[in-house]
């Protein structure tokens, strides 16, 4: 149905099926299938009228239409035309396809050049059977074995490519500023990521992540990282270089660094900023604490520092001695409805504490004048993490502290008592606590799972359910990691990847591991896709109607019995993150997407968690794809060139070619007629004569004439004669003329046309007039009207002045 309505749209013609005869006669039923017609690209221009002014933008289109019937690699190349140039920043590739650009028209890059585009080209590696669908890769299982990120990593970032790869980004901590930090591993294979050698330094200039010790960024002891609304590939993180805290940038998707902003200068005394605590997200703002316990702010949407910050300290100094610059804040941050919240501590000195900023007013909370106290002296905190009521709201605020004796203490957001989760609470001494990932599980329970390393333990997981105020069941006590490097992980935090319904570990040991959020088992042995279709991206012409609805989701190279598809998940949403009702998974693995309005969610994206029973699918050289796709027309590649402004263009053409699994095809040729403008009206010019021998043979064609403005006295004077006429059209430039005549005033058959005359030619009309005793000269003028090539149809022609000869009779002597 989706080709029948496709071809309407483009009006494709059917390609004609061709059929070989066999050797010998067959029954019907043994004939062998027709070959599949080879895919087709239909070529169009845009948004010029034709024909088209010198100058203007031509803005092609180019259709595919795929019957391939098997998925792999395809490609549609368009060389630019002669009479035009390529407009920088004007490709546009489906979803799915990669961009390329060419100045020689052989070797193409996935970065445009600057000038000189000769052709384009997109490419899809997984393209059909159907081109109105994306794919993206289910990833496999984390690795019984371990891998190791080269260094002391703390909480994993994890990234998924265009194609479904899911990445885990870690950024060492407490490193100094020019050292290595920054490594980027493959989840599904262990691998180090494309792009290597790792690790890589941290820079505050944007661009490309370098090599080698040659950063200028310091990485702080228990960092905390703020995904950025507007492009959640980059990462904001707190910064130290060498005379600032601030914001750093960290873009994943493309590997780069994406800027830094100070907010305030180290040093200082008697109090001194050494380093900074947090990020965390309030108000589209970010917050951190420094050294002096003070508050410093940034914007994310102005990317600025908040008016009047730093502002007051809320927590006890932590590390503030002059001169001893990076030294660690021990402590952390976490955001309760919109309040801020910091713990602060230095290792055997003081009482750890916790304050409460509120970004409503630049100050401590109400109830918060003054800090509270999280333990007794002498302990410390890395942590700092959100109360959660039974209904899952936030209500208040905890810190773990570790020493002599392990203490959780607790307080509501006015700055009241509330009681510690039992389970951290019950921990022994000498334990640490890292702050938490908060995961709401398929029942409908929030749950945080806290990291915890020293204090007789390799490395564990805590998990409290805060919607029954206990821990959580089946998982009681705390959780090691057998199954990852002998459980020597030593834990720093997790990141719950909700494709998978994993989440993923790193810790101080710098191994890279999974853990079942539901089992607590390592590795977690399950799969997950996710794919955002906007099937109004797959076109590029403007139009309307190119998209009848969503199909399905589906599952492909992998076996439905290896899934258990009665615990798995698949979550439909739309672009403002709304939940879209549909059914679950079919026994194949499918899932009915036709109920889901394109109108109402012109975006959505499909998540799939998939419970494995085995994963024998994946490895091999198979990778199991997640794929979306909807019911429309051919999707589209366009660009845009500019017509020389060249009088000598009188028409521009464009010629698509392409390949996939069905063969090589081309595109029609689309011409478009270029009309001159103002700067091109052609100059043409008329010189009538008079042959001064009156003898046919020296007059004709060709002949050797002379020929005269005016013929010798007496031509006319005989009892019969005969004035032969030669007339020049000349087309001095700089364009063509078409529907050229001779208008003649005296002499009919002088008069010709409709002729064409290219710029820099000319064309000669002869002509005679037979005339009796005549007492009088006879004067014949001619003129030539024209009009100049691919101007718009019902132009009226234009007429060159008059020009005229003279065959003289007696009476010219008189004259």
């Amino acid at each position: 149905m989706r080709r029948r309505m496709r071809a309407r749209r483009l009006g494709a013609a059917a390609l004609p099926l061709v059929l070989v005869a066999a050797a010998f006669p067959l029954p019907a039923a043994a004939d062998p299938a027709p070959p599949a017609a080879p895919s087709a690209l239909t070529k169009s221009v845009q948004d010029t009228g034709s024909p088209a002014d010198h100058g203007a933008t031509a803005n092609w289109v180019i259709g595919y239409d795929d019957h391939a019937s098997a998925t792999g690699a395809a490609a549609i190349t368009d060389v630019v035309g002669a009479g035009q140039s390529y407009r920088s920043g004007s490709l546009h590739a489906p979803p799915g396809w990669t961009p390329s650009w060419s100045t020689d028209g052989s070797t193409f890059t996935g970065t445009e050049p600057a000038s000189g585009v000769t052709a384009v080209r997109a490419t899809n590696p997984r393209s059909g059977p159907d081109a109105t669908s994306l794919s993206g890769s289910l990833t496999p299982p984390v690795q019984a074995v371990t891998t190791a990120t080269g260094g002391d990593g703390f909480t994993p970032l994890l990234n998924r490519t265009p194609d479904g790869t899911l990445q885990a980004w870690n950024i060492y901590h407490h490193v100094n500023t020019v050292n290595q930090k920054l490594v980027c591993t493959d989840v599904g294979t262990g691998q180090r990521c494309p792009g290597g050698p790792w690790p890589k330094p941290l820079n505050t200039a944007p661009g490309p992540l370098g090599n080698g010790n040659t950063g200028d960024i310091a990485s702080t002891l228990t960092p905390q990282y703020v995904r950025n609304p507007a492009a959640p590939a980059q990462v904001y993180y707190p910064a130290l270089t060498a005379t600032s805290v601030g914001v750093g940038c960290l873009d994943l998707a493309a590997a780069a660094n994406c800027g830094y902003w100070p907010l305030t200068a180290t040093g200082g005394s008697p109090s001194a900023v050494n380093s900074i605590a947090g990020l965390v997200e309030s108000g589209g703002n970010l917050y951190g604490v420094v050294s002096t316990g003070a508050v410093v702010c940034w914007t994310m949407a102005t990317k600025s520092a908040c008016g009047g910050q730093p502002y007051a300290p809320i927590v006890p100094p932590s590390n503030n001695q002059p001169g001893n610059t990076l030294a660690h804040i021990y402590g952390s941050m976490t955001v309760v409805a919109g309040k801020v919240f910091a713990s602060s501590s230095v290792p055997g000195v003081g009482r750890p504490a916790l304050g409460c900023f509120d970004p409503a007013t630049a100050t401590a909370c109400t109830g918060w004048a003054a800090s509270k106290p999280t333990g007794p002296p002498g302990n410390y905190t890395y942590n700092a993490y959100t109360f959660f009521s039974t209904a899952g709201a936030p209500v208040g605020a905890c810190s773990t502290t570790s020493g002599a004796t392990d203490v959780t203490t607790c307080f509501a957001l006015d700055g009241s008592a509330l009681p510690a989760p039992p389970i951290a609470a019950a921990l022994p001494a000498g334990v640490w606590v890292f702050n938490p990932e908060v995961v709401t599980d398929p029942a409908g329970h929030l749950r945080s799972y806290l990291a915890i390393w020293n204090g007789g333990f390799a490395g564990a997981a805590l998990c409290h359910d805060w919607t029954t105020g206990a821990a959580c069941a089946g998982l009681t006590g705390p959780i090691t990691h057998p199954g990852a490097a002998g459980g020597n992980t030593r834990d720093y935090g997790y990141t719950y990847d909700p494709p998978t319904g994993c989440l993923i570990g790193l810790g101080d040991a710098g191994v890279l591991f999974s853990m079942d959020p539901a089992t607590g088992a390592t590795p977690c042995v399950r799969s997950g896709g996710q794919v955002t279709l906007k099937p109004g991206d797959f076109s590029c012409d403007g139009g309307t109607g190119h998209v009848q609805g969503y199909t399905a989701a589906r599952l492909t190279g992998i076996t439905p019995s290896n899934v258990d598809f009665a615990a798995s998940r698949v979550t439909v949403v739309d672009q403002s993150g709304t939940v879209v009702p549909t059914p679950g998974f079919a026994p194949d693995g499918s899932v009915d997407l036709t109920g889901v309005s394109a109108a109402a969610h012109p975006s959505i994206t499909v998540t799939t968690s998939l419970v494995l029973t085995s994963a024998a699918d994946f490895g091999g050289g198979n990778q199991p794809q997640l794929i979306v796709g909807y019911a429309g027309d051919a999707p589209q590649l366009c660009f845009s060139t500019t017509i020389a402004a060249d009088c000598a263009v009188s028409s521009v053409a464009n010629t698509a070619t392409g390949t996939d699994t069905t063969g090589a095809f081309t595109s029609n040729t689309v011409t478009l007629p270029v009309a001159p403008g103002a700067a091109c009206t052609p100059k043409v010019t008329v010189q009538k004569e008079i042959c001064v021998p009156a003898t046919a043979s020296k007059c004709g064609p060709g002949g050797v004439g002379p020929w005269a403005k005016q013929a010798p006295v007496g031509l006319l004077g005989l009892l019969n004669a005969t004035a032969y006429w030669r007339i020049t059209v000349t087309n001095q430039g700089p364009v063509a003329i078409t529907a050229g005549q001779v208008v003649d005033s005296v002499e009919p058959s002088c008069q010709t046309g409709p002729f064409t005359l290219a710029a820099g030619a000319s064309k000669q009309v002869y002509c005679s007039t037979y005339a009796l005793l005549s007492l009088f000269p006879i004067t014949n003028r001619a003129k030539a009207g024209y009009v100049p090539v691919n101007v718009p149809p019902a132009t009226p022609p234009t007429y060159t002045e008059w020009s005229s000869a003279t065959a003289c009779s007696l009476l010219c002597i008189l004259q």
